[in-house]
């Protein structure tokens, strides 16, 4: 069969003149005269019912004189004649059919007079259509379009008070000042007591608005497509603002690294005036100190920890003398904690959390054992790194966890199940599905419910998708895991089986992060939100909406009153779980943010990925400290040594790289630990070397780890600062010579 011809293919057609000489020559067809050709004509312009035209050709034909005065009057009646279909009665058609019918005699701008004077709703509905048009846009191309969107909301409402339309205005800024709130508050705090025509004229920010011009950057392809959005469309209002308040720059090349009108160097604005308020933004009240412990929790911390002491000292008296030690250890870390958690730290009350229970209590004692034992690290004394390498994956590891006391790892495969594994090298035992609840009594009953024999690991299937993260909760009992199936599931580790599946999201979810308690989590998915939920609820408690495009990583922070996220819009914000409202945004990045990580002490915020660089936050003024330099490829792992001093980070690079968060910069050295690497794997080696040197490692680095060829999935500090690193080998891929 032979394809279709499309409309503008063309044909294949015999000319008589380039015939074969043995063909039988077809007599020549004698050209039209004059008089056909204009029976033609008119004839054409009968079928199309252009009869007014067909008069006045036939007049002309004739050689009838014909004035201007003629021409006008009969465009007039054919206008007077043409009906509007009953489809076509909304705003928008209206609007687009008074611009299709402009007449010849009018100027553009008295046009456009008339229609903003007739429809005042013309402003609302053209902002709308752009706004939607935007947030529907490729998110390639969405930061730089959304830039254009504040000047535009400006003298639109402007335009509105000026033609004393005050009603209009005042809801036309209520509509849509949230989408600005974040980046220019002060403006549309001085704005919006501008609601007369005499107003602009004394208004100095008003006049400021309506005497300059707005600067923008925008790339050639983002600032086409928004031109031929306006005028396909006819939205002869925007083009007019656009044209007279806007002064756009056009970059050739590539896109614009911006983040959605976010970054100075993209968005000018109106000369000497600042155009982003995101400092005044973030200088909304937070409270980053850890949470104040209940008091009876903390009496029965207190009391158990006198109780052991007691034990032992009635043990050394046997046939020992007694140590004179008047406090304990343990106590005097309790204590010392207990403190500094009433330093700006939220209520007990503020984070619903279920009651406490004696298991708790025992969990509190183990982690102070761990602060005593906890090895203190600085730019002289740097972390001990254990690194899980996973062989034979074949690429089908997406995704690498580990418990908080180092007992279990997980792996998530693009094959849609879970593997658990022990790190202790027990083997893995679940509790049978008969269990008679009256029969256990302590926790040597509850084993002898478990299988005789285990197994090396544990599969848990369940997912329809790849699995992208996962997550182990503080006391280890649970594993959550998200996929590209749209659903977060709660696992078992007890029975290894799966006990709630959570939907909620439209998307792929790209990562899960159970909470500092272990009673919330929190997903980060492709639908441009994060969510947290609760492990006894299947529906989410929060959503939080504000970022342009995919929400990559989350991660709650140590006081659990609020939540960080990184996106590929080249942002990160930090959100109040309570209030569900944005309260910190970080701009900075070039690329998307894969990663963030939260200090113990809860003052700093770490965030990495595409741009191969680290940026260090404080979060309660919201601004950044430094950025830190050396990776030559993807980060995909931040974390923060439990003393506040250290920071770890891995990636795409196969290398682990410690920095020194309290670094002097004049000091600060870095040790490049090369490994015991087999003489075979020395060619890749000098290949890093060299893109090392095309890198500008900053003085922060304290030391670089290279793998055998293994990027780092995930990073993890123990209580006690031992750092846990793990990844899938990645052979590498030969090609014959």
């Amino acid at each position: 069969m032979s394809s279709p011809q499309t409309p503008g293919s063309s044909r294949p057609i015999t000319d008589p003149v380039q015939q074969s000489p043995g063909a039988t020559q077809l007599p020549m067809v004698a050209s039209p005269s004059p008089a056909d050709i204009d029976k033609m004509v008119a004839s054409y312009l009968q079928k199309k019912g252009y009869e007014a035209t067909k008069q006045m050709f036939l007049r002309e034909s004739h050689g009838e004189a014909i004035s201007m005065e003629e021409v006008i009057g009969q465009k007039k009646e054919e206008k007077e004649e043409k009906t509007v279909e009953p489809t076509l009665n909304t705003p928008m058609n209206t609007y687009i059919n008074k611009i299709n019918n402009e007449t010849v005699d009018q100027p553009t701008d008295t046009i456009m007079d008339d229609i903003e004077q007739g429809d005042p709703e013309i402003y609302d509905i053209s902002y709308k259509s752009l706004r939607e048009w935007i947030e529907n846009s490729l998110d390639w191309y969405k930061p730089e379009l959304r830039s254009v969107l504040f000047p535009i909301f400006v003298h639109s409402y402007l335009d509105l008070v000026s033609k004393n339309l005050s009603e209009q205005a005042r809801n036309f800024i209520n509509t849509y000042r949230i989408d600005h709130v974040e980046l220019h508050t002060l403006d549309l705090n001085t704005l919006s007591t501008v609601s007369e025509p005499h107003h602009i004229r004394e208004n100095e920010l008003a006049q400021m608005y309506r005497n300059n011009k707005y600067n923008l950057r925008m790339s050639s392809v983002p600032f086409e497509l928004f031109l031929n959005y306006l005028q396909d469309n006819k939205f002869m209002l925007l083009l007019r603002i656009v044209n007279q308040y806007l002064n756009i720059q056009v970059i050739h090349g590539k896109l614009l690294k911006s983040a959605g009108g976010l970054e100075m160097d993209d968005v000018i604005g109106i000369v000497g005036h600042q155009t982003h308020q995101i400092e005044d933004f973030n200088k909304q009240s937070i409270q980053l100190g850890l949470i104040q412990m209940d008091p009876a929790f903390k009496e029965e911390v207190e009391q158990a920890i006198k109780d052991i002491e007691s034990s032992k000292k009635d043990e050394s008296f046997n046939g020992e003398q007694p140590t004179e030690q008047t406090t304990s250890p343990l106590l005097e870390t309790f204590k010392k904690m207990v403190q500094e958690n009433t330093l700006e730290g939220p209520q007990p009350g503020d984070i619903p959390l279920p009651p406490y229970r004696g298991t708790d209590i025992q969990t509190e004692i183990e982690a102070l054992k761990d602060v005593n034992h906890r090895i203190s690290l600085n730019s002289t004394s740097l972390p001990s790194i254990c690194c899980f390498t996973f062989h034979n994956t074949h690429d089908s590891l997406n995704c690498i966890t580990t418990s908080d006391d180092a007992s279990l790892i997980a792996g998530g495969f693009g094959e849609s199940y879970i593997k658990i594994w022990s790190l202790k090298g027990d083997k893995l035992k679940s509790l049978r599905n008969t269990i008679n609840p009256a029969h256990v009594n302590d926790y040597n009953d509850l084993n002898r419910q478990r299988e005789r024999h285990g197994s090396e690991y544990k599969k848990l299937i369940g997912h329809s998708g790849p699995v992208y993260d996962m997550s182990f909760s503080h006391d280890n009992k649970y594993l959550v895991s998200c996929s590209e199936d749209k659903t977060a599931r709660l696992w078992s580790t007890q029975t290894f089986s799966n006990l709630v599946v959570y939907k909620g999201h439209n998307s792929p979810i790209w990562q899960v992060e159970f909470g500092p308690h272990g009673f919330y989590f929190a997903t980060a998915s492709h639908d441009r939100t994060a969510r947290i939920w609760s492990c006894d609820h299947i529906y989410p408690l929060r959503i939080f909406a504000g970022h342009l495009s995919d929400v990559d990583t989350v991660k709650f922070h140590p006081n659990s009153k609020y939540l960080a996220t990184g996106s590929s819009d080249r942002t990160a914000r930090l959100w109040d779980i309570q209030k569900g409202s944005c309260v910190r945004i970080f701009t900075g990045h070039t690329g998307s943010i894969k990663t963030v990580a939260m200090s113990p002490n809860g003052r700093l915020m770490a965030s990495a990925g595409e741009d191969e660089s680290i940026i260090l936050w404080d979060l309660g003024s919201g601004k950044k400290i430094k950025k830190m330099t050396g990776h030559t490829g993807f980060i995909y792992s931040l974390d923060f040594s439990a003393d506040n001093n250290i920071l770890v980070s891995g990636g795409a690079d196969c290398t682990v790289r410690v920095w020194d968060v309290n670094t002097d910069l004049e000091t600060a050295t870095t040790t490049y630990m090369d490994t015991d690497i087999p003489s075979f794997k020395k060619p890749r080696l000098d290949e890093e070397e060299k893109k090392r040197k095309n890198v500008t490692e900053s003085p922060e680095q304290l030391a670089v780890f290279p793998t055998k060829q293994t990027p780092i999935y995930t990073i993890q500090f123990t209580n006690r600062n031992l750092c846990l690193v793990a990844g899938a080998y990645s052979p590498q891929k030969t090609t014959d010579k």
